[in-house]
């Protein structure tokens, strides 16, 4: 899903700690939008390790960096298709609402469209995915963290607010049920780095 927050300068520095935040969000927003290309994958093969992160962070991460070294484009664009497109019905929704509601229902919809709006992003025209896409969470959290789309960097309360009404509630089922697909070989690695961060991210709110 495309958004409308592109790649812009960063106001005001932010510390390394928000810096290497807003990475990992702009990391699964780029992995959840499409499958990694062969230049994306060659940048990840070539990563560093991970200092200061916790040991599931770390070895998660070490584990997708091994997987990118080796890991074909055609292969890796065939597995995001079978996972989140699929013929008739994906293999895993992407969608936070799927795992939230029984129906993504309008209210719910316009609530999501207008916290995003309100960050600079929407849906472009021609695109036809839900505003709930879980690349278009992440994407707004990298906004809210490092700024772009003509603001800054929101305060920990903004963030907060936005993680715990429109991220919290579903990524977590959906990053485990991206990790225990049977279809989900490359991918099965990003779910374990998602669910490394986003447990960080949980932990760090509740103690903001």
């Amino acid at each position: 899903m495309e958004t409308v927050a592109a790649r812009v300068a960063v106001p005001r520095p932010l510390a390394p700690e928000d810096a290497a935040r807003a990475d990992f969000h702009a990391l699964l927003a780029a992995l959840l939008q499409r499958a990694p290309d062969a230049r994306m994958l060659a940048t990840l093969a070539v990563a560093p390790p991970i200092e200061g992160a916790s040991e599931a962070l770390a070895k998660a991460w070490a584990d997708l960096v091994a997987a990118s070294a080796v890991m074909d484009p055609e292969a890796a664009a065939e597995e995001y298709e079978t996972l989140f497109v699929g013929v008739g019905k994906a293999k895993v929704s992407i969608y936070s609402g799927w795992y939230t509601s029984a129906l993504w229902t309008e209210p719910a919809r316009v609530r999501v469209i207008e916290a995003l709006a309100a960050l600079g992003l929407a849906r472009p025209p021609g695109v036809t995915e839900p505003e709930d896409h879980f690349a278009a969470l992440f994407e707004a959290m990298r906004v809210l963290v490092a700024g772009g789309a003509g603001r800054g960097p929101a305060s920990l309360a903004e963030q907060k607010r936005f993680w715990e009404a429109h991220v919290k509630p579903g990524v977590g089922h959906f990053l485990a049920a991206l990790r225990e697909a049977p279809e989900a070989n490359y991918y099965r690695r990003v779910a374990a780095v998602g669910e490394a961060f986003v447990g960080i991210e949980n932990e760090s709110f509740n103690l903001g």
